[in-house]
Parts: C-alpha cells; sequence; structure tokens
C-alpha cells in the first residue's frame, strides 16, 4: 500500500534533464509534451475535485 502513493517518478519525469545519448526527433518531443500536460491536467482537475469536496 505504501507504494500505490509515491509520486517521486511522477515528479521526476517532469523535471528530468535531457539525455545526451538518447536521439529525439520531433514525435518524441510531442508525445512527451502531451504526456507532461494531460498530467498537469489531471492533477488540477484532482486538486479542483478535492477543493470542491472538503471546503464547500
Amino acid at each position: 500500500m505504501k507504494g500505490l502513493f509515491n509520486l517521486g517518478p511522477v515528479f521526476g519525469y517532469f523535471f528530468r534533464k535531457n539525455d545526451p545519448n538518447r536521439t529525439s526527433n520531433f514525435n518524441l518531443r510531442t508525445m512527451h509534451f502531451i504526456n507532461k500536460l494531460s498530467m498537469a491536467m489531471f492533477l488540477v482537475g484532482f486538486l479542483v475535485l478535492l477543493y470542491r469536496w472538503f471546503l464547500r
């Protein structure tokens, strides 16, 4: 149960450095941007739900 709420890899995905050994192209950069955007939108929506449930 402890590993279920481990958010370290999620935040590591947002703030990691570029690997110079990995090739990069437009499709890969676009995929990572969309993944980051969708995770950020999910977290914002989740915070809004928490606000509505607990503070209203």
